[in-house]
């Protein structure tokens, strides 16, 4: 297999891995999480200007940690689509300069496919067909990896995905951003049965998922609780079981997530479920996963946290795998805000 250097800049990680085959050389991440936090979400044009002054280092950081010298490293990797288009434009524009520098073939790679082969990080000896549950805070889809580079999405969100979700919850109980981190702490001193919410079911699409309606049941909920304490106590500020909505709240998706899941899994005749993005790192979603996949004679694989949340490592690992391949991207590559997934294949224009 290839060794790859790569490039992720598509939301407010600045990333970039060496991979050579199914093993990180290295693997550096720069978070803006701390700058974005003072808005409580991502600020597009605050992330591109952070990538721009963060990037050179990145790259001569993870350089020097693989080990390698250019001569070693067989092709240039990097997230063309989609995300935030000033922030791709970013990491584009550093691979083709290195790619063109070092003489070196480009990749350009679909984010989505980053994240499922960030199972293959964790599992050198998994192999397709399986499903993929890929949740994260711009998608929560069902897609079903039939070969290398095949992919075809079964299940998708109606409206916010879960990592959006468990932001706006998050924000809406006053405990801060990212969402998801803060919930699952806090969720841990809580009772997940404390309160019965909505899992957002589909009639006609039993994979598809829908958070919006979740999300504002928890503030009616908070609505509701904060009027009756009110009433109790009017003399104090009233004070919301915090832990207990958000561990039902969490305990809620989790159940979504999961059912979907096993169910997709069963009917499509699969043995194995992945699951990756930023929520897969949520410890209800993992634990009840493992339970019902167990129960269903499935296997359940997920990565390390550190693999869940935006990195270069499994862009090099999809760039690898279509450079073994003989796909490359032209020079002409552009950054794309939209790309599905089942079109990634028009990244790879030309063969080395």
């Amino acid at each position: 297999m290839p060794t790859v250097l790569a490039i992720e800049t598509s939301c407010d990680e600045t990333a970039v891995a060496v991979i050579r085959d199914r093993t990180i050389l290295s693997n550096v991440v720069s978070s803006q999480i701390l700058i974005h936090s003072v808005w409580g979400g991502v600020v597009p044009e605050i992330a591109a200007r952070q990538h721009v002054e963060t990037i050179n280092y990145a790259i001569a950081q993870a350089y020097k940690d693989s080990g390698k010298t250019w001569a070693e490293i067989d092709g240039i990797a990097v997230t063309a689509a989609p995300g935030l288009i000033g922030a791709l434009m970013v990491g584009v524009t550093a691979a083709k300069t290195l790619a063109m520098l070092h003489q070196k073939p480009l990749v350009g790679v679909h984010h989505l496919e980053g994240h499922i082969c960030s199972a293959f990080l964790a599992d050198p000896t998994l192999e397709p067909p399986f499903l993929c549950l890929l949740v994260s805070g711009g998608h929560s889809s069902l897609i079903l990896v039939k070969d290398y580079g095949e992919y075809k999405v079964v299940g998708q969100t109606r409206d916010d995905a879960a990592g959006e979700a468990f932001d706006k919850v998050a924000r809406l109980l006053g405990l801060g951003y990212p969402g998801g981190p803060a919930i699952d702490k806090i969720a841990a001193t809580g009772n997940p049965k404390a309160f019965k919410l909505p899992q957002g079911k589909i009639a006609d699409a039993p994979y598809d998922s829908s958070f919006s309606g979740l999300k504002t049941a928890v503030l009616r909920l908070t609505e509701k609780l904060a009027q009756a304490n009110a009433e109790l106590y009017p003399e104090s500020l009233p004070e919301l079981p915090l832990a207990d909505i958000a561990a039902s709240f969490q305990a809620t998706v989790a159940t979504a997530l999961t059912t979907r899941a096993v169910n997709c899994a069963l009917a499509h005749n699969l043995s194995t479920i992945v699951a990756v993005g930023g929520v897969a790192a949520n410890s209800a979603l993992r634990s009840q996963l493992v339970e019902r996949a167990e129960l269903n004679h499935l296997r359940a694989i997920f990565p390390p946290l550190s693999l869940c949340t935006d990195n270069a490592a499994m862009i090099g690992c999809a760039g690898a795998m279509h450079l073994a391949k003989g796909q490359t991207s032209p020079m002409t590559l552009a950054a794309q805000s939209r790309l599905d997934i089942s079109l990634c294949d028009r990244l790879y224009l030309c063969d080395s």
